[in-house]
């Protein structure tokens, strides 16, 4: 169940973040909305060239999706304590291998898209000194029970939101993952960690069951 909601919450994210051209990022709600809409269109209608280059969906996360993360806060966010007497550019590499990271694992998952509906909360007023906000969907796989997910924004400098957390079924990914990850830093180190993360994102994208 664990492994279907996090295929669903990476296919939700990767949909969500599509670049289009008049979605206002200052309205955390509406921009959801509207480039869900985008991606899901584009996805199905590439499907083809996806299957017979997998590697193509690197660049459509690329060019759809990481513009509308926040990589670097959720990054420091990972390290947490970690962080203390590290050096800047130990944190700097740690912060580019788990960029890439990301962006192989959105890939990969996005081999699963499957034409899902998404259902968003209704739309709520967000103060303008509110820096973290967060916004609340359902996934619908029938005939599989509805997957809740709640993605948690962060209010950048210009005005605009990015995506620095995902809560799946009460439980966030970047907090699994400092959980996961923690302790190998703490042992072998924060390099250490950046090489495993580059050399995970370095795997080629695989359409499970089938040979590459």
């Amino acid at each position: 169940m664990f492994k279907r909601t996090l295929i669903f919450v990476f296919t939700l994210v990767a949909a969500m973040f599509v670049q289009a051209a008049n979605v206002d990022k200052t309205q955390p709600y509406s921009m959801m909305k509207q480039v869900s809409e985008t991606a899901f269109t584009r996805l199905k209608a590439e499907q083809e060239a996806i299957h017979h280059h997998p590697e193509y969906l690197k660049e459509i996360v690329e060019q759809e999706l990481m513009p509308y993360v926040n990589e670097q806060y959720a990054a420091l966010k990972l390290l947490g304590p970690n962080l203390k007497g590290a050096k800047r550019e130990d944190v700097a590499t740690f912060i580019t291998a788990f960029r890439a990271y990301l962006v192989s694992a959105y890939a990969q998952v996005l081999t699963q898209y499957s034409n899902q509906i998404i259902e968003f909360e209704p739309e709520q007023a967000v103060s303008d000194d509110k820096r973290i906000t967060s916004v609340k969907v359902d996934i619908i796989d029938t005939p599989r029970p509805n997957i809740k997910l709640e993605f948690k924004l962060r209010k950048e400098k210009n005005g605009e939101w990015q995506v620095f957390d995902m809560i799946a079924e009460g439980v966030s990914l970047l907090s699994s993952k400092q959980s996961e990850w923690s302790g190998k830093i703490r042992q072998d180190g924060i390099l250490a960690v950046a090489n495993e993360l580059q050399q995970l994102a370095d795997q080629p994208i695989r359409f499970e069951g089938k040979a590459q």
